[in-house]
């Protein structure tokens, strides 16, 4: 076996892990009746009675199949199986590397890989030092299984990078804009999820029916602690962001001679930090911006992928290197 078929199992094996883990986790979130039951408290005030906005830790009911101790067990399979399938992808990079013998962000395949590293790595730190709920590893390995799928259809042969790209800036600018955007990948989701969330306790409270996919919102933590955790992602991402996009322009003046060329590549990562940007100024404004600001980090991550794409595969420019 080569070491392009080797990098290649690897990066198989992952999917699948990740995939495993998904369902063991999906047990957890399901069966696992620890969730915070804020829905209940909400009904309650809604008919007069007392509300608590504490999470209220209940019993798996007699008919439920799984155990509240299987199901916990499952989520703690499901966080094994995150470590295994993040060191198989990070074997798997190490091992284009050693192949290629050039560092592994030479184009859009290897770039969208290294984003789903960064988000999978940026999520086990979360869980591992107990800022988040086990359970919601559903959500970042249902989005990072997703980004690695899509990169298998732009799948590029491991080779020598272009020329224009043989320079040690690669190290610098694209590994922060791979660490920013698989930040802001957890940060995107943690803002849906807050959103779902806010959209669930809205509709309980009023006493109007909850249907898919809201329904899918009552085991979610409260919608504060959401909010809140979204907006540090985004806090830590945004210098990341922004020195990402400065080490770039310093690599552009080297190479072409001007630190910016409006390149639709260079266009729309400037568009992104201004999203963002727009993103932290409505979260620390009053309570009407900050209501609508995970609607803008949504945004912001949506400018990200249309400029990991659409940029890549439609646009031409100084940044076609896509590889496809």
């Amino acid at each position: 076996m080569t070491g392009a078929e080797a990098a290649n199992a690897l990066f198989v094996a992952t999917i699948l892990v990740y995939a495993a883990a998904m369902f063991a986790y999906a047990v957890e979130y399901a069966f696992d009746r620890r969730a915070p039951k804020r829905a209940k408290a909400l009904a309650a005030a809604g008919a007069g009675g007392p509300a608590s906005a504490a999470e209220i830790e209940t019993d798996t009911p007699a008919e439920a199949p799984i155990s509240p101790a299987a199901a916990r067990g499952a989520g703690r399979l499901g966080l094994v199986l995150t470590f295994l399938g993040t060191a198989a992808l990070a074997a798997s990079i190490v091992t284009r590397v050693v192949y290629t013998g050039r560092w592994p962000w030479g184009n859009m395949f290897e770039y969208t890989v290294g984003v789903a590293f960064a988000g999978m790595v940026t999520w086990l730190v979360l869980v591992s030092r107990g800022s988040v709920p086990r359970r919601l590893g559903l959500f970042a390995t249902f989005a990072v299984t997703m980004v690695l799928g899509t990169s298998v259809r732009v799948y590029t042969e491991a080779g020598p990078l272009v020329p224009a790209l043989d320079s040690y800036w690669i190290i610098i600018h694209v590994t922060a804009a791979i660490a920013a955007s698989g930040i802001l990948l957890i940060g995107c989701v943690f803002a849906i999820l807050h959103l779902l969330k806010r959209a669930f306790d809205r509709r309980v409270s009023d006493g109007r029916p909850v249907r898919f996919p809201l329904n899918v919102a009552e085991r979610l933590p409260d919608a504060t602690a959401l909010e809140r955790m979204t907006f540090k992602i985004h806090v830590f991402a945004f210098p990341l962001l922004t020195f990402g996009i400065i080490a770039g322009s310093v690599w552009a003046h080297l190479a072409w001679g001007r630190y910016w060329a409006w390149d639709p590549k260079e266009v729309w990562a400037f568009i992104a930090w201004v999203v963002y940007a727009a993103y932290l100024h409505a979260r620390v404004s009053g309570r009407s911006a900050k209501a609508n600001a995970p609607w803008i980090a949504i945004l912001g991550y949506a400018v990200m992928l249309f400029n990991l794409t659409a940029v890549n595969l439609v646009f031409s420019g100084l940044h076609s290197y896509a590889g496809v």
